[in-house]
């Protein structure tokens, strides 16, 4: 990324932040992340949200027709942190009701500039590797970032949406019928366990 393509970028987050539109044109959940290195990581969340029927927005001026959007970009604390800075201290203003950010190496200082950049946007940080998970949980009093173990964005996506549902019936609903699927997912592998004993379960699972 050339400084004029973060510049660019940074232009374009302080214009949508001046745009008057209808919030339900807007993303409800951002996702950044330190490095395209992360995107693995990071990949739950896109799950997770794909899931329960959110879709991403890759272009602001023809948005998905989807209730419930999101959008993913890639904003370094330390390469670019003029960026950072315009992501997340936009993000009200751009209609973002909750961030999920997460980064890797001892240092992953985005998830915790982040939130306190965009307060009171709610931002929930995902550390990308164990070593991370100090420096992601290690805010002081006062300036709150709610943080999922090493890994797991999925879960960090999950909570973003509990986040919206307290407001929305409709994601709750999703939430609700998502966690039944997983009690029926328990339920058949317990039945099929029983019925068909332990050793050919076993075997059944290895071929």
């Amino acid at each position: 990324m050339t400084v004029q393509e973060v510049r660019e970028l940074i232009e374009e987050f302080e214009r949508e932040a001046e745009r008057e539109r209808d919030p339900e044109e807007t993303p409800e959940v951002g996702i950044v992340m330190g490095s395209d290195s992360d995107l693995d990581t990071m990949y739950g969340a896109y799950e997770a949200l794909s899931e329960l029927g959110f879709e991403e927005v890759t272009d602001v001026e023809d948005p998905p027709e989807a209730r419930f959007t999101f959008e993913t970009y890639v904003v370094s604390a330390h390469r670019t942190p003029k960026l950072m800075d315009a992501y997340a201290s936009t993000a009200s203003a751009r209609g973002l009701d909750v961030i999920i950010a997460g980064a890797g190496g001892k240092s992953a200082d985005l998830p915790n500039m982040t939130a306190s950049l965009a307060y009171p946007v709610p931002t929930i940080g995902v550390p990308v590797q164990e070593k991370s998970v100090d420096s992601v949980i290690g805010m002081p009093t006062g300036a709150p970032l709610t943080a999922v173990d090493a890994g797991k964005s999925f879960n960090a996506a999950l909570s973003a949406v509990q986040i919206l549902a307290r407001e929305h019936a409709e994601l709750r609903d999703r939430l609700v019928e998502y966690h039944e699927g997983l009690q029926g997912e328990v339920a058949a592998v317990s039945r099929d366990l029983h019925e068909s004993g332990t050793p050919a379960f076993r075997a059944g699972r290895e071929e």
